[in-house]
């Protein structure tokens, strides 16, 4: 596998395991009933976090070949390859148009 395949994998799994606690701390210092020095904390609580589980630094990526740009979100493959796959009968519901 590419080292760009297994470092979005990384980074999908670091969000996953790091949303609970992400959403508390989000939530906590932008309620603001509650004391700005418990705000504060919680704020400082988040810019802790690793910078690697923030979903923004999530891209996405070609399964395939790890290609960042021109992938279909459906299929999580870059065109090039959803071009192949669906030539070849790989991907079920595709079918090349003609008319």
């Amino acid at each position: 596998m590419k080292s760009r395949i297994l470092r979005d994998i990384k980074a999908r799994r670091a969000v996953v395991s790091k949303e609970l606690e992400r959403t508390i701390w989000r939530y906590l210092s932008r309620n603001t009933t509650m004391d700005a020095q418990v705000r504060m904390q919680a704020q400082l609580a988040l810019s802790r976090t690793p910078r690697e589980a923030s979903p923004t630094a999530i891209s996405n990526r070609c399964i395939v070949t790890g290609r960042g740009r021109g992938v279909f979100n459906q299929w999580r493959m870059c065109r090039f390859q959803f071009r192949l796959r669906a030539l070849d009968g790989d991907l079920p519901g595709v079918d090349k148009a003609s008319w």
